[in-house]
């Protein structure tokens, strides 16, 4: 089983982009972050010509989030229980057998600004569900865009990026939290090049210096990471004519 998360910043734009690559890399399940498009306007048909069922939660201009599965997807939930957010950044659902959870983790903005704090409390809740959700489902797979770089080698010039938003040690700390629940970094499982990452900012031609972060995430709970035959990021997306700022991240199970 191939699965993948791709933060496409604007589903409208990327839509040609996702269909082509859905084609070509097959994969079983696909986690998209940043739709940006509100429910009535999500391409259900043309996905479901593609060969995928969708469940989604989007709002206007902003966040939004979609699993697309190549089969049926049960026990769907929106956003984290308990806490209070208008914000479209958590699905769930369960597609043979395996619980998946789309995440797209609040940027931040600052250190020490009221987003930042915001996040912070965010991901406390959200490492709050998740360890009752990992009880219940010890087939998981968190899937998305975390907008964290947990290590220095995900990051192109650490002494640059330490202490601001993406790499500041608090965030750093949160990220360990979810690992320490009883999850793997599945990228991390395998040898990988040197300077692997998955986004690129759009200015000061990053992506041609390879000035990037990896803040794109498969974690996986232990009996899938014992499955985990490979992880790696499709960086020749980021290449195509307006592509988004993040490339997809693929990994296979063996089921």
């Amino acid at each position: 089983m191939k699965i993948a998360t791709w933060n496409v910043n604007s589903l409208k734009v990327r839509l040609p982009q996702l269909l082509d690559w859905l084609e070509r890399a097959a994969p079983h399940v696909v986690c998209l972050q940043e739709t940006k498009l509100e429910d009535h306007a999500f391409p259900v048909k043309a996905l479901q010509e593609a060969g995928y069922e969708s469940v989604f939660a989007g709002q206007k201009t902003y966040n939004g989030v979609a699993i697309l599965s190549r089969t049926p997807q049960s026990d769907v939930s929106v956003g984290i229980p308990g806490f209070s957010d208008d914000q479209k950044r958590v699905l769930a659902s369960t597609i043979a057998g395996i619980r998946f959870v789309c995440l797209y983790v609040p940027n931040g903005q600052a250190v020490g600004s009221d987003k930042y704090a915001y996040k912070l409390k965010w991901l406390a809740a959200l490492a709050q569900w998740l360890r009752l959700e990992l009880a219940r489902h010890p087939n998981m797979a968190l899937l998305g865009d975390f907008n964290i770089a947990p290590e220095p080698r995900d990051v192109h010039d650490p002494a640059l990026w330490e202490g601001h938003v993406l790499f500041s040690e608090p965030e750093r700390a949160a990220f360990r939290d979810l690992l320490a629940l009883g999850f793997k970094d599945a990228f991390r499982l395998f040898e990988q090049p040197e300077k692997s990452f998955t986004w690129w900012d759009y200015r000061m031609m990053a992506f041609r210096r390879n000035h990037g972060l990896r803040i794109d995430h498969i974690l996986l709970s232990e009996p899938l990471a014992r499955s985990c035959a490979s992880c790696s990021i499709e960086r020749e997306l980021r290449k195509l004519e307006r592509p988004s700022d993040h490339a997809p991240v693929i990994a296979e199970l063996k089921t």
